[in-house]
């Protein structure tokens, strides 16, 4: 007889984290009637959240900035690889989305429900038979799939030509697949106007792949100075504007492979990416095929992931310059919100100015600074729920183990933290959060678990 509460399809249960160990599985629809809160005793911790209103304000807010910019949403997949998130952001209106690899796009790809993923940016090289298998197995299996993936070197151009011919009956009489030469600094990216001129020529010839157009990611250079950072953008427009005149010139985009796809990342710099990608963007009521006097359409796609929870740290310190620069827009500052935040519990109070909380690496992100105490709970008494108050401003992690948290401040200043009290961390970077959860509560603002999502990094 199989155990009831071994892990199963389409259900929640005692065997994922967070979860409560005596309650019998249920199907994810159902987590919303079981009148659980975070103010009570329902659910053991640590426990990670997200804020139903600051998930709903995200993805409204950053969908409406994309359309007055003239460019559409390519939310990066890799942020949550949450499909009940992934419908939200497609429902909202997203053009497609980003993945890192195709095994992401295949669990894209397979979510249930509607809308379906019918756009898709592999925002990474592609190099292996394997995967170029799966890719022409994922367009059989998806008709009308459109999908491009990154090239930034004549290496890569002809490994996957020598896996084309090799691959053989399987790939004869196969369209091109889409690719986008991605320009780069710090990261991948072909770092010359030569080289990726002749990745551009090569490719008009090539048998296996087609241009369709550029990418970079700025991500890894910006300051959160807002001169800086301006001058950064002003560096990458140049070389896109001088590549791209040059493609056009020699009429290396064909015309089927029209309108240009530019695309980039901007999470922390959405603001000045944005018009980059615009340009001479397409209009919703032209045909893709069509040109503007006699140029090739683009099509602009930012690959913004983070936007849809924002976070405590890294990515609250850059939209103070967003909001700095935005300040005179019609839209005004982004005033994105934190909408991902982990719940733990005091374990130990051993000595003054020191309390260990049951949440560590395991549980919250840690790549980009330790995550912030935003919210405590002082310890209930027996079914009473205790108020949610901000934590004081004395309070901060200064390490983690793999499950302990160390919260410090001085007691001179301001008091802490009773054995059994709850503190709510605020992550910065929440993607390395949400990797470490097969699901999450989706709570209200008087924080009764109202839904859940999952994850599929595994």
């Amino acid at each position: 007889m199989s155990d009831p509460n071994s892990p199963r399809p389409g259900y929640l249960g005692p065997w994922l984290k967070g979860f409560p160990a005596l309650h019998a599985p249920l199907p994810l629809a159902e987590v919303g009637q079981q009148a659980w809160t975070l103010r009570g005793q329902d659910l053991p911790l640590p426990l990670a959240v997200l804020r139903q209103s600051a998930l709903s304000h995200n993805i409204a807010w950053m969908q409406s900035f994309a359309h007055s910019q003239g460019v559409h949403l390519a939310p990066h997949g890799k942020t949550t690889m949450s499909p009940q998130l992934f419908q939200r952001q497609l429902a909202a209106g997203a053009w497609g989305l980003s993945f890192a690899n195709v095994h992401q796009l295949r669990l894209g790809l397979s979510m249930p429900g509607e809308p379906g993923l019918r756009r898709a940016l592999l925002a990474n090289q592609l190099l292996s038979r394997t995967d170029l298998a799966e890719l022409l197995d994922l367009r059989h299996r998806h008709p009308g799939l459109e999908l491009a993936f990154f090239v930034d070197s004549l290496a890569q151009l002809d490994l996957l030509a020598g896996h084309w011919q090799r691959l053989g009956a399987a790939a004869a009489g196969e369209a091109r697949l889409d690719v986008l030469i991605e320009l780069g600094s710090s990261r991948c990216g072909v770092r010359e106007h030569g080289p990726a001129l002749a990745l551009a020529r090569r490719l008009q010839k090539h048998p296996a792949l087609r241009l369709r157009g550029l990418a970079f990611y700025e991500g890894l250079e910006l300051q959160g100075e807002i001169a800086a950072d301006q001058a950064l953008m002003q560096h990458w427009q140049a070389r896109v504007e001088t590549l791209l005149a040059a493609i056009e010139a020699e009429q290396l985009l064909e015309a089927e492979a029209q309108p240009l796809w530019l695309s980039a990342g901007g999470s922390a710099l959405f603001d000045l990416v944005a018009p980059v990608l615009a340009g001479e963007h397409e209009d919703e009521d032209e045909g893709e095929g069509e040109t503007q006097a006699g140029r090739p359409l683009r099509l602009g796609l930012l690959r913004s992931g983070c936007y849809i929870c924002h976070d405590h740290g890294l990515y609250a310190r850059m939209g103070q310059a967003i909001d700095a620069r935005m300040r005179h827009t019609l839209l005004g500052g982004p005033q994105l919100q934190a909408a991902l935040e982990v719940w733990t519990e005091v374990l130990s109070c051993p000595e003054p100015g020191l309390a260990l909380l049951n949440a560590g690496r395991r549980d919250v992100s840690f790549d980009q600074g330790w995550p912030l105490p935003v919210w405590h709970l002082p310890r209930p008494l027996d079914d009473e729920q205790a108020a949610r108050l901000p934590a004081p401003a004395g309070w901060a992690i200064t390490g983690l183990n793999d499950q302990h948290a160390y919260l410090r401040w001085d007691p001179a200043a301001c008091a802490g933290p009773a054995v059994g009290e709850r503190v709510v961390l605020g992550p910065s970077h929440p993607c390395t959060t949400f990797d470490k959860w097969a699901w999450m509560a989706v709570v209200d603002d008087e924080d009764r678990v109202v839904e859940a999502i999952t994850t599929q990094f595994s």
